[in-house]
């Protein structure tokens, strides 16, 4: 006997939308296995004497619909093994039906013919119960594996398999990761039947809905205000490309890679800013200042016709991926030192690998254009490496003290200045490299003392302002007073 499974589809309402071939083949087979008796069909059809053996006590079983989905499946292969199997699922057996692609996998690895025979979808009754033409695009989503990221909010959405609350509430926070709360949806049951339920509500509302089947989809309507669609990266794309266009802005359209770059420098440097003074919104804005700059660039590079974005987003991606095989692959680091090494020894097989000329040094991958006092941390950071490095910070500290006592040398009444650039130079990559120790950025450093000379200097202004004078009325030792006080108020 050849072992055989048919998949029928019961339809998406009541028995009057059965096709009759369906119809028929249920009843004179007179027993079917389904996989949840929450239909109406089966309800009708039992009336007539039909029969049935039904998987709705296997999801009792298990926490997690995949593990329903498997079980249902091996249980049917099994029975396939010994004798013809009818089996029945709501709706169409090629539409979200994870049941019947398993099937079909496990039908095809153990000879087991599977066959899949009509039933009306829910889809062609759902577009003409809210109205919609789904050639403007839509999206068929499955509501108990919904991601946030692969929605597209201006599409039609439908989101099948919202079979009751809990997975209502799942489908409302996922949405709303990516609506308004008050974006109208629809609730929509048994679409075409004679029971057919359409319900609109605002989203906040979708869980508090109770009357939820085996035949309820969840519709989105596309958002439609431009506003609205200001979160998603292609309105952004979309934006940036049409201020370089031809009725663009004078501005934009002018701009080249190299006119650009004094901007990222000031926008990176204006989210640190943000970032030490822990201001969460203005990292918000200064974020989105950075990213512009990015996007720009990447236009630019689209409109040369030299790379686009997807090739960022490519890069990157890729590069993220290669670069932590401890993550996406099979590789063992359990340590920040261990992802280190890991990382430092594929940098050096993708350059092993690139069509481009081997570097000659350790210190050539070090960024042209990396403010000095990075570079120069980065430099020794790099010859750390090869064991080129003080064992001890007091050893480093010394270098430090006679780069000093060589500066003092230059001190004269005649100074030469390119000897005392030089020596100064000297002093300031000395410092680095304590710092470097310590492990303390060079930059970040200067940065806090930026700040609080900032601040200091700002309270001497205060303090003069108050006094009714000028800063001429006093002498240094007086205005070094009001320093000190600074200090003492912690500033």
């Amino acid at each position: 006997m050849t072992s055989e499974i048919t998949i029928i589809g019961l339809g998406a309402g009541d028995l009057n939308q059965l096709p009759l071939g369906i119809y028929k083949k249920l009843t004179s087979a007179g027993f079917c296995y389904v996989r949840t008796m929450d239909h109406p069909v089966i309800a009708e059809l039992s009336a007539e004497g039909m029969t049935w053996s039904s998987f709705d006590a296997v999801y009792e079983k298990h926490d997690q619909f995949e593990q329903v989905y498997e079980e249902i499946s091996d249980t049917l292969i099994q029975l396939a093994e010994k004798e013809t199997v009818l089996y029945a699922v709501p709706g169409h057996p090629m539409v979200a039906e994870k049941t019947v692609q398993l099937l079909l996998e496990k039908g095809k690895e153990k000879g087991i013919a599977v066959k899949v025979e009509g039933g009306q979808s829910f889809l062609d009754p759902l577009f003409l119960a809210v109205q919609i033409d789904p050639i403007d695009g839509f999206q068929l989503l499955d509501g108990t594996a919904l991601r946030r990221d692969e929605l597209h909010i201006t599409q039609h959405m439908i989101i099948g398999q919202v079979y009751d609350a809990f997975v209502a509430s799942d489908v409302k926070l996922t949405l709303m990761e990516r609506l308004p709360y008050d974006h109208e949806v629809y609730i929509v049951t048994a679409a075409g039947s004679d029971a057919e339920s359409i319900v609109k509500l605002p989203l906040f509302e979708l869980d508090r809905q109770m009357e939820l089947s085996n035949l309820t989809s969840v519709y989105v309507p596309p958002v439609k205000e431009t506003a609205q669609q200001y979160r998603e990266f292609n309105t952004l794309r979309t934006i940036i490309a049409q201020l370089r266009g031809p009725d663009g802005c004078p501005w934009d359209k002018k701009q080249t890679h190299q006119s650009l770059k004094t901007y990222l420098i000031e926008e990176a440097y204006e989210l640190i800013d943000a970032i030490d003074e822990e201001d969460d919104e203005g990292m918000i804005g200064e974020l989105g200042d950075v990213l512009l700059q990015v996007m720009l660039h990447a236009q630019i590079g689209e409109d040369e016709g030299m790379f686009t974005i997807d090739d960022v987003l490519e890069s990157i991606s890729s590069k993220m991926v290669r670069r932590h095989p401890h993550v996406f692959g099979d590789v063992q680091a359990d340590t920040e030192e261990e992802v280190l090494v890991n990382w430092q020894k594929i940098k050096q097989l993708e350059k092993e690998n690139s069509d481009t000329v081997k570097e000659s040094s350790l210190l050539d991958d070090v960024g042209k254009s990396v403010p000095n006092l990075i570079r120069a941390f980065e430099y020794q950071k790099r010859a750390a490496k090869v064991g080129f490095d003080w064992d001890e910070v007091s050893e480093a500290w010394k270098k430090v003290k006679e780069e000093i006592v060589e500066v003092e040398q230059e001190m004269t009444d005649e100074v030469d200045k390119s000897r005392m650039k030089d020596e100064l130079g000297d002093l300031l990559f000395a410092i680095v490299n304590v710092l470097r120790l310590y492990n303390i950025q060079a930059d970040e450093a200067v940065y806090a003392a930026n700040q609080k000379f900032y601040r200091r200097f700002t309270y001497i202004e205060d303090r003069v302002r108050e006094s009714n004078k000028e800063f001429s009325d006093y002498n240094l030792e007086e205005l070094d007073g009001f320093w000190n006080e600074a200090k003492q108020n912690g500033l």
